[in-house]
């Protein structure tokens, strides 16, 4: 049995394992929920967007992320019976990602991190999505690689993403798929297709997470509540 030591490398999935894009999505809805007579619960509204969302990026793989919540946004207020927003209201509920919190214990779990592996991002978002975030709640903090949708013009779970990673890492670092442990929140958008691309992978298990997580037999070789147990975890060894 391997240990997180033996690797050198780190994926991570951001929006979500880094970045609480629940909370962020839940939040940027509000001018529309407003208007709403119902109560509706927090898990419906996650899965119904989430369900959106992947649809989406099915049918427009190349499509920038904050464009494509722009384009989901008014087809979301259709689904659960809400007025139609303005183009300025969806323009502002896709620009809304660079301001997305960190959960609490990213950026110090990072820092740790840092000292034992090389970070890279492969990320479902755009590059100017991505800048607003690190720039922002990530503080500036510097990855060894960023990796968007964008640039590969596809959206995970598709293999191409991972694939595109594969080539990036071992052109930049010398890493083999072997070395490399993907660490996210999604099983979904990130461990499915990390197994099929023949990647280990960390479970970011989030309390609460409900986007990507609906899968009856979840995937992973090690599963932490946090990314700072996971920290925690690795300065035991």
């Amino acid at each position: 049995m391997s240990e997180l030591s033996d690797y050198r490398l780190l994926c991570f999935d951001v929006y979500g394992t880094l970045i609480d894009w629940e909370n962020g999505i839940l939040t940027a809805l509000q001018p529309i929920l407003q208007h709403s007579q119902t109560n509706f619960t927090r898990q419906h509204l996650l899965t119904v967007y989430g369900e959106l969302e992947s649809e989406q990026q099915r049918l427009t793989p190349d499509m920038p992320y904050s464009q494509l919540l722009a384009t989901v946004h008014p087809i979301l207020a259709q689904r659960l019976g809400l007025p139609t927003p303005s183009n300025e209201g969806s323009i502002q509920f896709g620009e809304s990602v660079g301001t997305w919190p960190a959960f609490p214990d990213t950026v110090d779990a990072l820092r740790e991190l840092q000292k034992h592996y090389k970070l890279v991002v492969l990320s479902n978002v755009d590059r100017a999505s991505f800048a607003r975030s690190n720039a922002g709640s990530l503080q500036g903090f510097r990855f060894d690689l960023i990796i968007t949708a964008q640039d590969i013009g596809s959206y995970k779970p598709d293999t191409r993403n991972f694939e595109y990673m594969k080539k990036a890492v071992h052109s930049d670092f010398g890493v083999e798929p072997s070395q490399i442990l993907q660490t996210a929140q999604s099983q979904f958008h990130d461990h499915q297709p990390a197994r099929r691309a023949g990647i280990r992978s960390v479970w970011i298990e989030r309390a609460g997470a409900t986007m990507g997580n609906q899968v009856e037999s979840p995937i992973f070789n090690w599963r932490f509540a946090t990314l700072g147990e996971m920290a925690e975890a690795l300065q035991e060894k």
